[in-house]
């Protein structure tokens, strides 16, 4: 038997959902869960990172040389965690990333990519682009233009 088409066939729910509402959150959790999964089982099976940990050094990445405070890394995550100085510690650990103390504000500490965390994230972009393509290969350009606007639409009218 294939996957199951429909969020209350998923959850195994004989009766009806409550409402489109309940079936939408249900929808965007179920696919969240699932995009999670597989991300975090190909970074796990590689480096043994967790897909938290790939987001700091995506981060640092795109923050460039200088990198960031600690607690702008947390503040640009996907998925908000007070753990962020444990993340990077273990980032550091893997020596996949480099922490100093600001010069100007000894109380700020500053998180940059190692050459070693810079040319992890290179392998993984074609990996990461084919998983992208793996979970969304089933919608068209416009589809997947109308699933942003729709998920930000939603994201933005959040309390």
């Amino acid at each position: 038997m294939g996957r199951p088409g429909t969020v209350a066939e998923a959850i195994l729910q004989k009766r009806p959902l409550r409402s489109k509402r309940q079936e939408a959150l249900l929808a965007l959790l179920l696919v969240a869960g699932e995009l999670r999964a597989r991300f975090n089982a190909h970074f796990a099976a590689g480096e043994g990172l967790t897909h938290q940990q790939y987001n700091v050094l995506r981060i640092l990445r795109g923050a460039g040389p200088s990198g960031l405070p600690t607690l702008d890394i947390g503040e640009r995550m996907i998925e908000r965690t007070p753990g962020v100085t444990r993340l990077v510690d273990r980032l550091i650990a893997k020596k996949l990333v480099q922490r100093e103390r600001s010069a100007e504000d000894r109380r700020q500490v500053w998180c940059s990519l190692s050459a070693r965390g810079r040319q992890l994230l290179a392998r993984y972009d074609d990996e990461v682009d084919a998983l992208e393509d793996e979970a969304f290969g089933c919608l068209g350009n416009a589809e997947l233009q109308q699933l942003i606007e729709l998920a930000n639409k939603v994201r933005n009218h959040q309390p």
